[in-house]
């Protein structure tokens, strides 16, 4: 099990009423997605922030490593936006000249680049918020609730299942391989490697297939059935919600007003 399903059944917002935590994370990320300044995905960040590590209780050590991970692709992405190739001078362009082409960034690119970034880490700290205090299963009977197509889900649910196949698996055959000396030496670990990678897809398909046959045997007809646990809905939860996404909501709007 991964340990951010191990913090989703373990954390202190475990047995609040999943549609609540669903509809902060899924509210407060629109209203920061559909933000004209800086500030609303700031403040979204800081919000989720706080309520994954002082309301669930996640250490925040593993929440900022969570959150490190997207700004690979993140900078990369902004690059091809912050940076502004031209042939003529341009006054507006700060940077470099080589052979005759400009090299170099406009403040109006930075300020957008900034906005997207700042969008993003906002957009990412809700779904991490989301995916550290409820389960998988009961973020599937939510979406029973709302009468997502049942294919959309059931596709969501093996693919998550399947994750954890092919993650034993691989672990499997690791342990294999370095009983065997396999990662004994930078050579051998590249073989060994390539091994891995190579054999890795058909074993996992073939325990998929066996998974599936497993689901036939049981009266699997398309639709995975899962228990749902009834927690009441909390009213002061609700008001908490509709407190806290007003307030960024008219925040978003006055935001349209402002010069940046």
């Amino acid at each position: 099990m991964f340990k951010i399903d191990q913090y989703a059944y373990t954390s202190s917002l475990r047995h609040v009423h999943p549609g609540e935590k669903f509809a902060f994370a899924v509210l407060t990320m629109g209203i920061c997605l559909a933000a004209s300044s800086i500030l609303v995905p700031v403040l979204v960040t800081g919000l989720a922030t706080a309520a994954v590590i002082w309301g669930a209780r996640i250490p925040a050590r593993f929440y900022f490593k969570l959150l490190l991970l997207p700004l690979g692709f993140l900078v990369t992405g902004l690059l091809a936006i912050v940076l502004t190739i031209s042939r003529k001078p341009d006054p507006a362009v700060h940077g470099f000249v080589f052979w005759g082409i400009t090299l170099g960034v406009t403040l109006p690119a930075l300020y957008h680049a900034g906005l997207l970034f700042a969008r993003a880490i906002g957009a990412v700290s809700c779904l991490y918020f989301l995916s550290l205090t409820t389960p998988m299963v009961e973020i599937i009977s939510v979406l029973h609730r709302l009468k997502v197509p049942a294919l959309l889900i059931e596709l969501m649910g093996l693919v998550y299942r399947f994750i954890f196949v092919i993650m034993e698996t691989a672990s499997s055959m690791y342990i294999s391989q370095a009983s065997r000396c396999g990662y004994a030496s930078p050579g051998a670990s590249y073989r060994s490697l390539a091994h891995l990678v190579s054999n890795l897809f058909v074993r996992s398909f073939y325990r998929s297939q066996a998974l599936f046959t497993a689901l036939l045997a049981r009266g699997y007809t398309g639709e995975l059935m899962v228990l749902e646990n009834s927690r009441p809905v909390s009213g002061k939860n609700i008001a908490l919600i509709a407190v806290v996404d007003s307030m960024l909501l008219v925040l978003v709007l006055v935001s349209r007003r402002w010069p940046v």
